[in-house]
């Protein structure tokens, strides 16, 4: 009753998050990908079995998906939060319509700021926690997408707000090779910071987050800057400030005057910094899982 509950919500939600806006995108450098109008697709309800659990989430394909090679992006919600409210809030499948675009739903997870009883709806916080449900979830998505669409293995992303930015750092730490860019929300993953492969990555922070404090943003911020030898900032667009790679992976960040609040305009600034953001040829054909 519960899943068929959810799955009457998943379907009303397709009415409210799909426009018929037509959206145009920018071709990305060595891309097969026409450049052609794309109108959002319709969200679906999914499951999938991880380790004899059932895992649900929201899939958007764009219809070219199976004879073109498409985008993959991972959508994370909040602590508290639900795939549902993602689809609303990140907004990935209107903003980049020619991806395919996934809104995953976590488990009753204790909080590290709230909910120490583990109510509500999250995802472990470190590699081991919750015997990595949220990793092999991640997993078995992943497989099962590649198993059923053209997906574009140069150009796999993740973002996602508070603990779901936080588990979008995991990502980065644990299953790095498979992601092209990174965009995490109010979150500092600092057990983390000094260990990450150098990777194309936007923070978003706002100054006067209670929850996930600006300081301990800012300290992840600088360690990214640091093992990624950064350069002198440059501003990128939209408010956007971007600090060179020596390799080419830059830090970029957008700081806000917000709270702990995914800012309305960050989901078009994600679309844009993703789709700007590919691996090169060598290490896609060397992706894991293929």
């Amino acid at each position: 009753m519960k899943q068929r509950s959810w799955l009457m919500l998943c379907g009303t939600l397709t009415l409210v998050c799909c426009q018929a806006a037509v959206c145009q995108e920018p071709a990305v450098t060595g891309s097969a990908e026409a450049v052609a109008p794309v109108r959002p697709a319709t969200g679906k309800a999914r499951v999938w079995q991880v380790d004899g659990a059932e895992r649900q989430g929201l899939v958007y394909v764009p219809e070219t998906a199976d004879s073109v090679p498409a985008p993959l992006v991972f959508c994370f919600h909040g602590h508290g939060g639900s795939a549902a409210n993602a689809a609303r809030s990140f907004r990935m499948h209107e903003e980049w319509p020619q991806a395919i675009v996934v809104y995953l739903q976590g488990l009753k997870t204790p909080g590290q700021l709230t909910d120490p009883e583990g109510k509500k709806s999250g995802w472990q916080k470190s590699a081991g926690d919750q015997q990595d449900r949220d990793l092999k979830f991640f997993d078995v998505v992943l497989q099962s997408l590649r198993s059923e669409y053209r997906v574009d293995d140069r150009r796999i992303y993740a973002t996602g707000h508070s603990n779901g930015g936080g588990f979008t750092y995991l990502l980065w730490s644990e299953r790095s090779a498979v992601f092209a860019a990174m965009a995490p929300s109010g979150s500092a993953a600092l057990r983390l910071s000094r260990s990450l492969p150098a990777k194309p990555v936007l923070h978003i922070a706002g100054r006067n987050d209670p929850l996930v404090k600006y300081a301990w943003q800012q300290v992840m911020i600088e360690r990214l800057k640091v093992s990624q030898k950064c350069g002198a900032e440059r501003p990128w667009q939209g408010g956007v400030t971007e600090y060179p790679g020596a390799s080419g992976a830059s830090v970029f960040t957008l700081v806000t005057d917000e709270g702990h609040k995914f800012p309305a305009r960050a989901p078009q600034l994600i679309a844009e910094f993703f789709r700007k953001h590919a691996k090169p040829e060598s290490a896609a054909d060397s992706a894991p899982g293929r």
